[in-house]
């Protein structure tokens, strides 16, 4: 059994007027391939920000542990030194700051990823060249003008160079065409090669799984977990949707 990394216990939370997820239990071990599903508007994002540290939810109850430590109230900045990575759906645009310089800044902040400028520009160059990134991005503001497969490189990018303990990767596959999302996969396998680090794969499509070994699947309906398995679960929803787990869920609010 994989050493347990993430352990969320009790965990209800949402914003100031409007409570979204309900005393949710779940726990990751490391090296694991979580994969977390439902229908839209189910709550599946706001975890994976609440995991993160996100400052617009607030967690009302319960814990989340991560790699021994209990981080319910860290700020976003500590928990990504401590090894948490989220991707979001929609990444947001920073005028005024290079791609390059932001992300030599971040590695300088990690010691275990501190390295010389020569040695820093080697590593960009091989990751680039994986997920076939023109360079020349790296001169360009954050996320600026980027299409939205480009923002999904760039993101790929961040994963294999931070090399975090736990990638939380929120519906990466949105909007790709094929060979963007050949792309991102190709990021997705390098990092549990190489990094060995744990997943949780948010999404409501089943197209971005077909290359990834899944350890475990949950399912969320209005903010609760109302299922979890093997694998196989996903197979399940794919070929019938969620019809059969929207009922629970209706259950658990009534």
């Amino acid at each position: 059994m994989a050493d347990q990394l993430l352990s969320i216990s009790g965990l209800s939370a949402g914003t100031e007027d409007k409570p979204i997820l309900h005393d949710i239990n779940l726990s990751v071990g490391a090296g694991e391939t979580h994969v977390l599903m439902g229908p839209n508007g189910a709550g599946k994002s706001t975890l994976g920000h609440v995991i993160m540290g996100d400052a617009s939810y607030q967690v009302t109850s319960g814990s989340i542990v991560f790699d021994g430590q209990d981080v319910t109230a860290q700020a976003a900045d500590r928990r990504s030194l401590a090894g948490i990575f989220l991707s979001y759906q929609a990444p947001v645009e920073v005028p005024g700051v290079p791609l390059y310089s932001f992300l030599r800044t971040i590695c300088q902040m990690r010691p275990e990823l501190k390295t010389s400028a020569r040695k820093f520009r080697e590593r960009i160059a091989r990751i680039s060249d994986q997920l076939d990134l023109d360079e020349s991005f790296l001169t360009r503001e954050l996320n600026v003008g980027f299409s939205g497969g480009e923002k999904k490189k760039i993101e790929m990018l961040q994963l294999l160079l931070l090399r975090p303990k736990l990638a939380i990767l929120d519906e990466t596959d949105s909007g790709l065409d094929v060979d963007a999302l050949a792309v991102v996969s190709r990021g997705i396998e390098a990092y549990r090669a190489d990094c060995d680090g744990a997943l949780l794969v948010i999404t409501h499509n089943t197209r971005i799984l077909e290359r990834l070994s899944v350890d475990h699947a949950h399912v969320m309906v209005k903010g609760r977990l109302v299922a979890e398995g093997p694998a196989s679960l996903i197979d399940e929803i794919d070929a019938q949707g969620f019809g059969r787990f929207e009922g629970a869920g209706e259950k658990a609010e009534a």
